[in-house]
């Protein structure tokens, strides 16, 4: 008997997106990662898409984004505590991700059982980057800071001995207690501060020396962090002035003796998106801290975790805008209007295919970089590293709230509630453009590598000089591109040059990685200067918008 107070029946609506291997229907990913030599990794990555595509864990996603982290300032006795409590969805994607290597996985040629370098790890490593933040992204900043706090704490060769094993420990141990009890451990960072922001030098926190001072020598620190994340994190790497200028310090939790560092969190950020993931305000109150190679080096050495925070806020953003192409596809495929699925509409199949077109140029330059900084030894990527950087992250974190906003649009109301998944991407995507560097500051870094370092512009101009004669289009933009830098850089236009290197280095990526039909397409739109305009969707006459979809996303 039907239920009486059943009024309709449900239809027309697609099935649950439930067992999508995210490796297995993400062509652009698979080949890029086997240009940049990690086509070994495939079973194991395929094996890690499938366990990520399930609708039990994007359930345990929104749990980690619905029950979010509390601070715990004072235990039941009224001592300071100062710990954050999370639900155990964060947890749980804690533990697979630190399972999965994806918080050291680039620096596997560190550990003593014979791999090495060179040999691809740092792309696999990338893809399950990538990944996993198409799932929950939030948990990655704690992740992501590990990773990138890998090569800055070789500026203090003592203390990084001391750390490597538990820094390459594949063990998530949440529980919170000194390093020397732990299993592996996580690293956070503290940089910016009320009055400063982006301009670190700024920066008022003072740290002083307890005994003589000097590189390994432990200090007192005095000041605060506007943004430190993540408060839960075993130690950060944190700059404070000293009489040479900023330096940067390690700064645990615990001190040496065991008891409770000086660090005083205030309030934890009430952010649009990344809400499973911590961001606190802190005070340090005579806390300890080590210093890390001299002193007056702390922007340098902090940068070099900057930069491996920066490749990962491009691989986030590509993660995020692919699956939110992969939800609109999804959504299109089995919705019927008018007669026919959606994704047989015109107008919404050359949407899809323009979306289609951004994400796999994401995917590849975002791959492409994780590849050269793995290959630094070699001086045309460590030049590609140096100048693309910037230019990968300003360009692919831009492009992202704008195609997840679409996405949104495609599945209409069902798109922008809560219960879905969009929603939360596109409150997600703006973050990686606006940390660790903004638009603007990437454009700036670019200009200041362009000019100090002139041969790493001069070889990626060689590098995208390797593919002219095949596009007409591409030809005339790179033409335009050395002309205008022939006569000087011009702060002015930092955002026309970093736009026209990113899509440049996409479309020379594409040429040579991706079907044909994907890379003109890419270039009719990019770089033909008629071809491009406003909101996705416009396509030049001549494309087939569904082989194009079919080439990025196939389920």
């Amino acid at each position: 008997m039907e239920n009486q107070f059943d009024t309709h029946e449900v239809f027309n609506q697609p099935p649950v997106y439930d067992h999508v291997n995210l490796y297995e229907t993400d062509a652009p990913l698979k080949a890029a990662l086997a240009a940049e030599d990690a086509g070994w990794a495939g079973a194991s990555l395929s094996a890690f898409g499938a366990q990520l595509g399930t609708a039990e864990a994007f359930h345990q996603a929104h749990l980690a984004n619905t029950r979010l982290p509390e601070l715990n300032t004072f235990d039941t006795q009224g001592h300071r505590q100062d710990t954050v409590e999370f639900h155990p969805a964060y947890h749980h994607f804690m533990d697979l991700s630190k399972r999965a290597g994806i918080h050291c996985g680039a620096f596997d040629g560190l550990a003593t059982d014979g791999r090495e370098k060179g040999l691809g790890v740092g792309a696999a490593r990338a893809a399950k980057h990538y990944m996993m933040s198409q799932v929950e992204a939030g948990h990655i900043c704690p992740i992501t800071m590990t990773h990138a706090a890998i090569p800055a704490l070789q500026n203090q060769p003592d203390l990084f001995r001391a750390l490597l094993p538990k820094l390459l420990s594949h063990t998530y141990d949440p529980t919170f207690r000194p390093i020397a009890d732990k299993s592996g451990i996580t690293i956070g960072m503290g940089m910016t501060e009320k009055q400063g922001g982006t301009d670190v030098r700024a920066n008022t926190t003072v740290a002083e020396p307890i005994d003589a001072g000097g590189p390994g020598q432990l200090y007192r620190i005095t000041g605060h962090k506007w943004f430190m994340s993540a408060p839960m994190c075993d130690a950060f790497l944190v700059l404070a002035q000293t009489g040479n200028a900023l330096s940067v310090f390690f700064v645990p939790r615990f001190t040496g003796d065991g008891t409770i560092n000086g660090l005083r969190f205030q309030r934890l950020k009430n952010k649009l998106g990344n809400k499973s993931n911590a961001s606190s305000e802190v005070e340090f109150v005579g806390a300890e801290g080590m210093l890390i190679g001299d002193e007056g080096r702390g922007i340098a050495n902090i940068m070099t975790m900057a930069n491996y925070t920066r490749l990962d806020c491009a691989l986030g953003s590509a993660g995020l805008m692919r699956q939110a192409l992969s939800r609109a596809v999804h959504h299109a495929q089995y919705r019927t209007v008018f007669q026919k699925k959606l994704i047989d509409q015109p107008m919404m199949t050359a949407l899809l295919a323009d979306m289609s077109l951004e994400v796999a140029a994401a995917t590849h330059l975002s791959i492409r970089l994780a590849g050269a900084y793995e290959r630094m030894d070699d001086p045309m990527n460590t030049a590609y590293a140096r100048l693309m950087t910037p230019v990968t992250k300003y360009w692919v974190t831009k492009r992202g709230p704008t195609l997840g906003y679409e996405a949104m649009e495609c599945l209409g109301g069902n798109g922008y509630v809560e219960d879905g998944v969009l929603a939360r991407i596109y409150r997600e995507l703006p973050v990686n453009s606006i940390w660790e560097g903004s638009g603007s500051v990437m454009c700036l870094d670019l200009l200041r590598v362009a000019s100090r370092e002139r041969e790493s512009l001069e070889a990626v101009i060689g590098w995208l000089s390797e593919v002219k004669g095949r596009s007409s289009h591409y030809d005339d933009a790179l033409a335009e591109l050395t002309d205008n830098i022939a006569g000087g850089l011009n702060e002015a236009l930092g955002r026309w040059l970093t736009e026209r290197l990113a899509t440049l280095a996409a479309a020379k990526l594409l040429m040579e990685r991706a079907p044909e039909n994907v890379a003109d397409a890419y270039i009719g739109t990019r770089l033909d200067p008629f071809g491009r305009h406003g909101a996705y969707g416009s396509l030049p006459k001549g494309v087939d918008a569904r082989a194009v979809i079919d080439a990025v996303v196939a389920f």
